[in-house]
């Protein structure tokens, strides 16, 4: 297994940025400046974007494993290796994601807490409703790990 930054056509990742952030223009406000990893392990099998958010907090905009290889510890490979790589540089590294019983139970095993909510979040800024896990997300819920 090996993860590598990816510096330029980002967007060769789409259908990966995709899974975790479902609206192309939602991505493109930080794809350029972000950080791009990519897991590769006998094939490219996810991706991350963090972004400095200044005053020592780094913040994870996208996680996304490919469907067939979500469960095999993939997503906190990912995790691991932000928060080894990022540690001196950053005091924190927060994450935002929809109230879904699928994805805050997964950080909340990776160590991240509860931080604040940003209420209405995904019906202000997305053109369509989202489901995850049969629940419409409505508030972006953000979530912090001290590194």
């Amino acid at each position: 297994m090996e993860i590598k930054e990816v510096k330029h056509n980002k967007k060769q990742y789409l259908p990966l940025l995709l899974l975790a952030d479902e609206q192309e223009d939602m991505i493109d406000r930080y794809l350029d400046r972000g950080t791009m990893y990519v897991l590769d392990d006998g094939g490219v099998k996810g991706q991350c974007v963090v972004t400095d958010q200044g005053d020592g907090l780094l913040e994870l905009k996208s996680l996304a494993v490919e469907p067939a290889f979500q469960g095999k510890g993939y997503g906190r490979a990912l995790i691991d290796f932000v928060c080894v790589a990022y540690k001196e540089q950053f005091a924190a590294l927060q994450v935002g994601t929809g109230d879904s019983p699928l994805t805050v139970p997964f950080y909340e095993k990776c160590g991240f807490v509860r931080s604040h909510r940003v209420k209405n979040f995904f019906t202000h800024h997305y053109n369509h409703p989202i489901f995850e896990g049969g629940v419409q997300l409505v508030d972006m819920v953000y979530l912090r790990k001290n590194l």
